[in-house]
């Protein structure tokens, strides 16, 4: 009985230690509105919360596109029920509806910063140049649903903290054959003021 009562208090001091540690990396956060328009009008705002501790070159690249005006005026160009929303993609500013999600030539890349962090719903990740993890750029995606299959797969960088309404009203939109909403939906990104911690 004392064997099994000091196994199970090891298995949950374990436990308790990865909690904490992964809790510990999502603490400090770089925090963002998207404010999303359609047809120039405001449908709503996305505050989101970046972890610059669990993935750092990911983070940078994403405030310094913000900073840029990089996101402004792109938009959510593809968006699944029961899978993700993406956007982010220059392409998308000006470009023709059938070059959005391929990105800009010469865009800077960033490495793939795995975690033990899940594809949940809510979850902000960096999308890729096909099967190259380190391909990076400024495409991300936020799930609408929890999405196993992505763990371990694109870099996890931050969260929700308010807004999956309008995420749901994005994901919702009448969209066609490839997954591109019929009317386009912009993004404009500006930091919180006074949110980061």
């Amino acid at each position: 009985m004392k064997k099994i009562t000091l196994i199970l208090s090891l298995i949950m001091l374990a436990f308790t230690m990865t909690t904490t540690a992964k809790d510990a990396r999502l603490e400090k956060t770089k925090d963002y509105v998207i404010d999303v328009k359609v047809e120039g009008k405001s449908i709503g705002k996305i505050s989101i919360s970046l972890w610059p501790d669990l993935a750092p070159e990911t983070v940078a690249n994403f405030d310094n596109l913000v900073k840029t005006g990089a996101y402004d005026g792109t938009a959510f160009h593809r968006v699944i029920p029961g899978f993700v929303i993406q956007g982010g993609d220059p392409n998308s500013k000006e470009g023709p509806k059938s070059s959005w999600g391929m990105g800009a030539p010469g865009q800077k890349t960033v490495p793939a910063e795995f975690s033990d962090v899940k594809h949940e719903r809510g979850i902000l990740s960096m999308a890729r140049k096909g099967n190259d993890i380190n391909s990076g750029t400024s495409q991300f995606f936020i799930c609408v649903a929890d999405v196993p299959s992505l763990n371990n797969q694109y870099t996890v960088f931050g969260a929700v903290s308010d807004g999956m309404d309008v995420v749901d009203k994005i994901v919702n939109m009448p969209r066609d054959e490839r997954d591109n909403p019929l009317k386009k939906v912009e993004m404009f990104i500006t930091p919180e003021e006074g949110a980061s911690k």
